[in-house]
């Protein structure tokens, strides 16, 4: 069935668990509200962050709520997703999202960097590096991030970074030779695992913003659901969109519990 026909027979706009969701209609869990406001204090207070969880926790939902929250006139945020690169590269890649020209040397890119920081400052706008995969970075570049938070004495916050990764990456600071960078992330967050109503939550409010005007799964499947995906977001967006489509193959209006368990092998067929 096309994905035109099963939306069709749900009454639905767009697919529901697609990646395509605008900030506006950001699902953040209640049981991660707490830790996104953690992030925003963190960055009001110019400190710098460690954000773990497991894969598909919920990691990347957390940060596009930090930057729906925080105002872009006092703050400009940095993403950069590529942790495998050296430290030369891992600069020059900096300066271009920051919208500078790289620089042949490592110095030279990190001075550009330094010097960029400082005029920020001087607009009263703040800025937030968001280095994700962080816990595969380069031990050459984990161990030079220090050098980038500590100006003037290390008396001037003037940056924030906030380095997100898996729960290994926590291990990895607290080695004797991550200390000194460790020792300068005061705000120091965990993901724990979702819980069942953070997973119920999660796929009533996707259906809801993709245009349902009732819930699509009962109570026995979304349990289900729940315990096959351990509650990450991208087995539960794999898992309920396949339940969906063979619930309008079966001309079901609510995805069941027999439906949502014939889901968890998409290569198996009706």
């Amino acid at each position: 069935m096309t994905s035109a026909k099963w939306l069709e027979h749900f009454g639905l706009m767009r697919a529901p668990f697609g990646k395509d969701v605008a900030d506006a209609d950001l699902w953040v869990p209640s049981s991660r509200k707490r830790v996104v406001e953690r992030l925003v204090e963190a960055c009001h207070e110019r400190g710098h962050v460690l954000l773990t969880g497991e894969p598909g926790i919920g990691k990347t939902c957390v940060l596009r709520a930090l930057r729906h929250r925080l105002p872009e006139a006092g703050f400009r945020l940095t993403y950069c997703h590529n942790a495998t690169l050296g430290r030369r590269d891992f600069y020059r890649q900096l300066c271009g999202a920051l919208g500078l020209a790289p620089s042949a040397t490592a110095a030279a890119v990190f001075h550009a960097i330094a010097e960029h920081v400082r005029e920020l400052e001087t607009t009263r706008v703040h800025p937030v590096f968001l280095l994700d995969e962080a816990h595969i970075l380069n031990q050459q570049v984990l161990e030079h991030l220090h050098i980038l938070s500590n100006y003037a004495w290390d008396s001037a916050p003037l940056l924030s970074l906030v380095l997100v990764g898996l729960p290994e990456l926590d291990e990895r600071l607290r080695l004797r030779t991550n200390r000194s960078l460790y020792s300068r992330i005061h705000t120091r967050l965990n993901l724990g695992d979702a819980g069942p109503e953070d997973t119920a939550e999660y796929v009533a409010h996707r259906v809801a913003i993709a245009g349902a005007a009732q819930d699509l799964f009962d109570g026995d499947a979304l349990a289900l659901l729940h315990e096959a995906s351990a509650g990450r977001l991208r087995d539960i967006d794999r898992i309920a969109t396949e339940a969906l489509r063979r619930a309008a193959r079966r001309k079901l209006r609510r995805v069941d519990r027999k439906t949502l368990s014939a889901s968890f092998d998409a290569d198996e067929l009706d």
